[in-house]
C-alpha cells in the first residue's frame, strides 16, 4: 500500500469545497510563491517549528539531540538546522512545546479511517475531504490511491492544486475527484516564472485538459498586491478562462498575513511583511473584469454580481 508524507489533517473546514470538509494536507511543493500561507508544505520532507517564546531555557532538548544541533546562546532554544535531521527526539523532551517536528508518513488505509471519523459531519452538510497542501499532485501513486479508496468508501473528494503536474497525473486524478480547486496566480510565463519558480505552460494546459474532459473546476485567483492584482493579469486570465470548453467559475482570493507567522518557526524570512491586505473595495473592481467575460465570480468564497445574459 502507498504511503505519502502530509504535514496536517484540519477537521471541519469550511473554506476547502462544499459543505463541512476534512482538509489534508500533502507535505511538499514544486512552486515557491513568496505569499504561501503553508511555507511548512514547501518541502518534501519533515522539518523542525521552532518557538523561542514557549522556550522555558531547561536545556532538557539538549542531550537529547544525537547531532547537537540545538543550543542556547541566550538562555533560549536556537536550532542548526544545517546538522538536524528532524528526528524529533527533541520534541519528546521538551516540557513546554517549544519544539514541534512537522511533516510524517502515513499510509493509505490509515489516512482513510482518520478521515472517515468525520462521516457524520460529510453526510449532513454534503461535505467530504479535501486533499491540499503542498500540492497533493506531487504525489501522484499516493493520492490516486486515496482516492480510490474515497470511492470505494463514498467519500466526496477534493482537490485543492495549483495544477503544475505531468498531464498524465492529471489526467488519472480526474478520474477519481469530484471537484478541483485550481489556482491560476500570474497569465504571464515571465513572470509567473519569477515569482513562483516554475513555467505556468503545464498549469494552463492541464487547466484546459480538465475543461475538455468535462471536470469540475473552481478557479481560484490569488489577489497579491504589486505581484497579481494588476488589470491586465486579470484580464489575461479572464479571457483564458472564457476561451476554455467550459468556462469555469471564479474565485478571487485577497491575500491575507494568516501563517506568515510560520516562517519564523522554520527559521524563514517572510518577503511580503510590507503588502497591504486588498480592500473591498479593489477586489470588486478585479471582479468586474470577470463579468465582463460573462463568469461567475466570486470573492473569498462569497458570490459576486451576475452574469448578463447573452
Amino acid at each position: 500500500m502507498a504511503t505519502g508524507m502530509i504535514f496536517d489533517i484540519k477537521r471541519f473546514a469550511v473554506h476547502d469545497g462544499p459543505g463541512i470538509r476534512t482538509t489534508v494536507f500533502f507535505k511538499g511543493c514544486p512552486l515557491a510563491c513568496p505569499w504561501c500561507h503553508n511555507p511548512e508544505g514547501k518541502k518534501f520532507t519533515p522539518e523542525m517549528f521552532v518557538r523561542p517564546a514557549r522556550c522555558i531555557g531547561c536545556g532538557s532538548c539538549l542531550p537529547a539531540c544525537p547531532h547537537g544541533a540545538l543550543s542556547l546562546p541566550t538562555g533560549v532554544i536556537a536550532l542548526d538546522r544545517e546538522r538536524c535531521d528532524s528526528c524529533g527526539r527533541c520534541v519528546d523532551a521538551c516540557p513546554s512545546d517549544a519544539l514541534e517536528t512537522v511533516g510524517r508518513e502515513v499510509t493509505v488505509e490509515w489516512l482513510v479511517a482518520e478521515i472517515e471519523r468525520d462521516r457524520t459531519f460529510f453526510d449532513g452538510s454534503g461535505g467530504g475531504v479535501t486533499f491540499s497542501g503542498g500540492e497533493p499532485l506531487a504525489q501522484p501513486e499516493f493520492l490516486i490511491e486515496l482516492l480510490r479508496a474515497c470511492r470505494v468508501n463514498g467519500l466526496a473528494t477534493v482537490i485543492d492544486t495549483s495544477g503544475y503536474a505531468p498531464a498524465d497525473v492529471v489526467e488519472a486524478v480526474a478520474g477519481y475527484a469530484g471537484l478541483f480547486l485550481y489556482d491560476l496566480k500570474l497569465i504571464d510565463d515571465d513572470l509567473h516564472r519569477r515569482y513562483t519558480g516554475v513555467p505556468n505552460g503545464p498549469i494552463l494546459e492541464n487547466l484546459r485538459l480538465l475543461a475538455s474532459r468535462g471536470a469540475r473546476v473552481i478557479v481560484r485567483v490569488p489577489v497579491i498586491p504589486g505581484i497579481t492584482d494588476s488589470e491586465e493579469n486579470m484580464d489575461g486570465i479572464a479571457r483564458f478562462i472564457a476561451a476554455l470548453p467550459t468556462p469555469y467559475p471564479v474565485d478571487l482570493l485577497p491575500y491575507h498575513r494568516a501563517g506568515s507567522d510560520k516562517y519564523a518557526r522554520l527559521g524563514l524570512k517572510y518577503q511580503l511583511v510590507e503588502t497591504p491586505v486588498p480592500p473591498q473595495a479593489r477586489m470588486e473592481g478585479l471582479a468586474e473584469i470577470f463579468l465582463r467575460y460573462k463568469l461567475q465570480v466570486m470573492i473569498g468564497g462569497e458570490r459576486y454580481g451576475d452574469v448578463a445574459p447573452g
